[in-house]
């Protein structure tokens, strides 16, 4: 796995922001409260937690148009899988009428943006929590679980964890797992490019992106149980 680096509070006017850093991949997040529901839960005492993700334009060594991205199934795919990983772990009755929304911007892409993106989401959204908290407007602390992500893969014919951008376009298999601090799986995003393999392998990918899973819970529980 490549060196984590995380700074808690980088934006001084969100309550909860982080910028996580894995390699030479760097993902800033915000996390807000907004008072009020998305329709489908209209008539309910329950909340949201929602996450739009997206990259600046030279984010990678190529510039994308702004415009692009915000029409992109792939932007679209990442900031459902950001949501659903976030909402895995959160009471959302604890929110009460109101939703959160984290907002997860590539500032800079070598691979991985999207495990980065969870990874700092969730401790932008943890940060956020205690702080709406403190400040009564929550009445007690939604959060269940601390939860990870991390990519691993087959290079070469070698298994390989938290892919960077050159693994990942020569990858043999290529998987996004998200998992829980009791190892329950959220998410599982499996495809194999170039060749097929039997059941066995997805196995010992999933034992290896656990056991990187928990080294990445391990940080966040140092950085997020301690006062700030």
């Amino acid at each position: 796995m490549r060196k984590i680096k995380i700074i808690r509070g980088y934006n001084k006017f969100s309550l909860g922001s982080c910028l996580f850093c894995l390699g030479n991949t760097k993902v800033l997040c915000n996390a807000t409260l907004q008072t009020g529901q998305p329709p489908h839960l209209t008539g309910t005492t329950m909340g949201w937690v929602t996450a739009e993700y997206a990259m600046l334009p030279q984010a990678g060594d190529k510039r994308n148009s702004r415009q692009q991205q915000f029409n992109s199934g792939r932007t679209k795919e990442i900031s459902r899988i950001i949501g659903r990983s976030l909402r895995a772990v959160i009471d959302l009755e604890k929110l009460g009428q109101n939703t959160i929304i984290v907002d997860c911007d590539v500032l800079q892409a070598d691979g991985g943006t999207r495990t980065a993106a969870i990874n700092g989401a969730f401790i932008a959204m943890y940060d956020l929590c205690k702080k709406l908290v403190k400040q009564k407007k929550l009445d007690l602390f939604p959060i269940k679980n601390f939860v990870a992500s991390i990519s691993v893969g087959i290079v070469n014919g070698k298994k390989v964890v938290d892919l960077n951008k050159v693994q990942d376009n020569n990858a043999e298999v290529d998987a996004t797992v998200v998992m829980t601090e009791n190892k329950e799986l959220v998410e599982l995003q499996y495809t194999s490019e170039k060749k097929v393999f039997k059941t066995n392998v997805l196995n010992e990918l999933i034992n290896l992106a656990t056991k990187n899973i928990l080294k990445i819970v391990k940080l966040e529980k140092q950085l997020l149980l301690r006062s700030k």
